[in-house]
């Protein structure tokens, strides 16, 4: 699996607990942004996020491509925290796709039922394993073409298998990415095809996977959809929606998330150089 360099991440203290700071507000801009002020502010929002989240990783537990694609079609209306609870027994009992095509359906809905749509997740779970072992020899396809014919996989999951599995450059169009980009004004496109694209031509294509990481990391941790917490964000002078949340720097420190807010995050396996603490197990809460 290709992994992509990440720079040393900061002591967990420094990261989780750092002073509250008075954030600037952006400039009111004078005239309509050029396509070429956009792509420089888009990219030093990126360049920006990066000395953020040094450590930004996929926040679903997995040891290979098979079990990535499994997780990431159980995230679907879940939190990556409830499918990382739950992925453990589920991989215990079926490790292979082999294994999962010829699950009963019904064992395989009670495993997964933490995860919410269970029995629609399950036929897509045991319908796609069934697609690998007939059609893929065992094995997760490294193509977007391919991975989009499996049932229950589309456009989303197949980047993030992509991009984390197999190190092909994607952008992972999920509710958190939609929502700050349209906040950053960098699109005002909803449909989640055409977000990727218009992202896709304001970066090279090096680029597109980690910045997926970091942006989906910023709106779980500080850019919340209710309550954005403005007056702790690092990148509020790039920010064209500064002010649509809590501005006071104390009150906004107040609702950091995971590491940001010195609480565990979202894997129970987190990688080595995450600041954070590792998420507890199901039932452990």
């Amino acid at each position: 699996m290709a992994k992509t360099p990440v720079k040393a991440a900061k002591p967990a203290a420094e990261t989780a607990k750092a002073p509250a700071k008075a954030v600037k507000a952006p400039a009111k801009a004078a005239a309509p942004e050029s396509r070429a002020a956009l792509v420089r502010r888009a990219r030093r929002i990126n360049r920006e996020l990066a000395e953020v989240y040094p450590y930004a990783h996929p926040e679903l537990d997995f040891e290979n491509s098979f079990e990535l694609l499994v997780a990431t079609v159980l995230s679907a209306q879940t939190t990556d925290l409830r499918v990382n609870q739950t992925t453990p027994a589920l991989f215990a009992a079926y490790p292979t796709p082999e294994d999962m095509a010829a699950a009963d359906p019904e064992a395989l809905e009670q495993l997964i039922r933490p995860t919410g749509f269970f029995r629609a997740k399950a036929k897509s779970l045991i319908g796609l394993s069934t697609a690998l072992r007939d059609r893929f020899d065992g094995e997760v396809p490294g193509r977007l073409e391919d991975l989009v014919t499996l049932p229950g996989v589309g456009r989303k999951t197949a980047n993030v298998v992509l991009g984390n599995a197999y190190g092909v450059p994607g952008i992972t169009v999920d509710t958190h990415f939609g929502r700050l980009v349209r906040r950053w004004k960098w699109t005002d496109e909803t449909d989640p095809v055409k977000v990727e694209a218009v992202v896709c031509d304001l970066f090279p294509k090096s680029e597109w996977t980690m910045l997926s990481h970091r942006v989906v990391f910023h709106g779980r941790r500080i850019c919340h959809s209710r309550k954005p917490a403005c007056g702790a964000c690092p990148i509020a002078p790039l920010c064209p929606s500064y002010g649509e949340g809590e501005t006071d720097p104390e009150k906004a420190e107040k609702l950091l998330k995971y590491e940001k807010g010195g609480l565990p995050g979202q894997r129970l396996k987190p990688p080595p150089d995450y600041p954070g603490l590792p998420a507890r197990p199901l039932g452990a809460e």
